[in-house]
C-alpha cells in the first residue's frame, strides 16, 4: 500500500515527535487534537525543535522549513483523511477504540490504523475496532523523532499486507524496526521493568540514593540512569506501564508497582514536562 499521507492523533509529546519524524521523511502529516490550544503548543514546541537541529548544523533552514511546511493542524476530526493513522493519545483502550472506530467511518477501507500504546493490549483494541485486521501497534520511543527503535506488534488479527507496510514506512522514517507479538509489555517494557523496579525497590530499603544508582549505572555503561530515564518518559506513563504490565502478567511481587512512583504521579511530579520527578527542571 502506497502512503502519502500520515495522520498523527495527540499532539503532546510523542504525538508531535512522531509528526516531526514524519515530517522530516518529506511525508504530508496531518497533527490531529481535540484541543486548540494542544495543537498551538505543539506548532511552537515544532519550530522549536527544528530551530535546534538547524543551530546544531543538523539540518539545514531550508529543510527545517520544509518539514514544518508538510505538518498541517487540525482540531476538526472530519478533516483527518490519510492511508495510516498513528494515535499517542491517553493511554486507555475505550478513547483509542472510538477515535479509531470514527476514522473508519471517514477513511476508505484499506487505511491502517496503529497505535503507538507504550503496555496496553493491541488485540483488545483490534477486537473492538470496525476493521480488526487493519490494526498494528507501532511503539516509537521519546524522543520519537531521535530514537531510532520502533516495535512492530502484530495480533493475530493483522493483516499480512498491513505488517509489511507498516514495516516499510518504519523503514523509509529511518527508523529501525522489530517485530513483536502482542503481549504485555510487548519486548523493551517488559525487558526494562526491573531496571525501573529494582532501582525503586533499593530507594525504599534505602539501600541507596537516586543519585547513586543513576551515577553507578551510567558509569557501567547505561545512557541514562534509571530514575533520570524515567523523568524523561514521564513518570505518569512509566507508572501506568508498570501497573498494566503488573495487572497483565498476574501481579507478581517481582514487578509490583513502587509507592514512591506513585506518590510522585498523585502529587503531579511527572518529571521533565512538570517540572519536577525525580529531579527538578527549570526549563520545563
Amino acid at each position: 500500500m502506497q502512503i502519502n499521507t500520515i495522520g498523527v492523533c495527540g499532539a503532546g509529546t510523542m504525538g508531535r515527535g512522531i509528526a516531526l519524524t514524519a515530517a522530516l521523511a518529506g511525508f504530508n502529516t496531518l497533527l490531529f487534537d481535540l484541543q486548540p490550544e494542544a495543537l498551538e503548543k505543539a506548532r511552537g514546541q515544532l519550530v522549536k525543535e527544528l530551530n535546534k537541529s538547524v543551530e546544531k548544523k543538523k539540518i539545514t533552514e531550508a529543510i527545517a522549513a520544509q518539514a514544518l511546511s508538510h505538518i498541517a493542524f487540525t482540531s476538526e476530526i472530519e478533516y483527518c483523511l490519510a492511508e495510516i493513522f498513528i494515535e499517542a493519545i491517553v493511554e486507555q483502550i475505550e478513547p483509542k477504540v472510538a477515535l479509531f472506530n470514527q476514522l473508519a467511518e471517514l477513511n476508505h477501507g484499506d487505511c491502517i490504523f496503529a497505535s503507538n500504546t507504550s503496555s496496553l493490549s493491541v488485540t483488545q483494541m483490534a477486537k473492538a475496532i470496525q476493521h480488526p485486521e487493519r490494526v498494528i501497534g507501532l511503539h516509537f520511543f521519546n524522543p520519537a523523532h531521535l530514537m531510532k527503535l520502533v516495535e512492530v506488534v502484530t495480533t493475530p488479527f493483522t493483516a499480512t499486507a498491513v505488517q509489511q507496510t507498516a514495516w516499510q514506512l518504519m523503514l523509509d522514517l529511518k527508523k529501525t524496526p522489530v517485530l513483536c507479538i502482542d503481549s504485555p509489555g510487548f519486548i523493551v517494557n517488559r525487558v526494562a521493568r526491573p531496571y525501573y523496579i529494582e532501582s525503586l525497590r533499593l530507594i525504599e530499603e534505602q539501600k541507596a540514593t537516586m543519585e547513586q544508582i543513576d551515577r553507578i549505572l551510567t558509569s557501567a555503561g547505561f545512557k541514562m540512569g534509571p530514575f533520570a530515564l524515567m523523568d524523561l518518559i514521564g513518570n505518569d506513563i512509566n507508572y501506568a506501564v508498570s501497573c498494566s504490565v503488573y495487572d497483565q502478567l498476574g501481579k507478581p511481587e517481582r514487578l509490583k508497582p513502587s509507592f514512591v512512583q506513585q506518590q510522585l504521579v498523585q502529587t503531579g511530579k511527572w518529571g521533565q514536562k512538570s517540572g519536577e520527578g525525580y529531579y527538578q527542571y527549570k526549563n520545563a
